[in-house]
């Protein structure tokens, strides 16, 4: 297995990917100026981001709810800490959407006045894990050979995102410096557009049944995974000159843990998320039958 650390870079205790990143930015993220109507979508790597962006930008564009519109997500809701040196900030239409994986500690503190908005989603860690394993296969991430190599690397924190507890429970534990709500990954695949009117809700967006319908339907799976300007096909090719296309989104199922993970493996998760998140508020979902 390589050294993990030579393709990550650490700031402040948090490990950021190191391709194409401005550490000049990274070192002044937190004297960033927000505006009152910015929306930041907060994720742990691999807990639907890309998803949530897609939505978002439904959500805030009637040119993609009507399919018009050809611009890819990452140009609509921009990944915050790594898409500086492509796009200027300062000159985005209000309102603002971006996408970042950053703890609460570094992200700008014109956040903390409540005006802007955050919507967090969490997902069980099981599958965010696994789901990690097979997308650092395909990215130039710290590459391992089996899940249990990997799974060493997650539970110590040596990925892109850091420690996954630190950051769920960071988040949560500081929610009351911030405008921000929290949606389970799970329950957004069992009720898709029950979640999609509660974010709206969020918002303070109000949506025509007719554009709802719009929304949901291009949010689901499947229609993302084949349509280029959801999918991050071009990615992998464009800014990491990977040829491969479709690997950013494989299965996003719930549950997929059960195909990879050993019992030994398994129990050995569970002791850790039992010990590191006893008495954590948020339930988890770790299966599709699960209630």
């Amino acid at each position: 297995m390589e050294d993990p650390d030579s393709r990550l870079f650490k700031f402040e205790g948090y490990y950021f990917h190191n391709i194409n990143i401005d550490t000049d930015f990274i070192e002044t993220l937190k004297d960033f100026e927000t505006r009152e109507d910015d929306i930041f979508l907060v994720t742990y790597p691999k807990s639907g981001t890309i998803w949530l962006q897609q939505i978002l930008k439904l959500i805030y564009f009637e040119e993609y709810r009507k399919n018009t519109g050809n611009l890819e997500t990452d140009f609509q809701v921009p990944f915050f800490e790594y898409s500086n040196q492509i796009m200027d900030f300062l000159k985005m239409p209000s309102p603002r959407l971006f996408s970042t994986h950053l703890p609460y500690y570094l992200v700008p503190s014109g956040l903390k006045n409540k005006k802007a908005k955050i919507i967090y989603v969490y997902r069980n860690p099981k599958d965010i894990m696994c789901s990690y394993f097979h997308f650092s296969k395909k990215m130039p991430l710290p590459v391992t050979s089996t899940i249990e190599e990997f799974m060493k690397l997650f539970l110590e924190g040596r990925v892109m995102g850091s420690l996954w507890f630190d950051h769920i429970k960071g988040w949560y534990k500081h929610k009351n410096l911030f405008n921000i709500e929290f949606m389970m990954y799970e329950e957004m695949k069992k009720d898709l557009r029950g979640s999609i009117v509660k974010i709206c809700k969020f918002l303070e967006k109000e949506l025509s049944d007719e554009d709802m319908d719009a929304v949901v339907t291009q949010a689901m799976f499947e229609n993302m995974k084949s349509d280029p300007r959801a999918n991050y096909d071009d990615i992998l090719k464009v800014q990491f000159g990977i040829e491969e296309k479709g690997h950013f989104l494989r299965k996003g199922t719930i549950g997929d843990w059960k195909n990879y993970m050993t019992v030994e493996q398994n129990e050995k998760f569970d002791k850790i998320f039992q010990r590191k998140m006893k008495d954590f508020p948020l339930k988890f979902i770790w299966d599709m039958n699960e209630e």
